[in-house]
């Protein structure tokens, strides 16, 4: 995947999650979950474009 689509893809979400923040009345606590969701899910995707993730996965520990 082209950097240029990953830094795309990065701001744009950035932008959505800022506008809901901004805009969206809600609890504290859902806008901590929903900001820890979005984040935990870009990682994981950057983690994927970047074929990172299944080295992850594939990690033994111990013997």
């Amino acid at each position: 995947m082209p950097l240029i689509e990953v830094v795309v893809v990065l701001i744009v979400v950035g932008v959505l999650l800022w506008l809901i923040n901004t805009y969206i009345p809600m609890a504290g606590a859902v806008k901590s979950l929903l900001n820890a969701v979005v984040v935990i899910a870009l990682i994981v995707w950057l983690l994927q474009a970047f074929g990172i993730w299944n080295s992850i996965l594939h990690v033994r520990v111990g013997s």
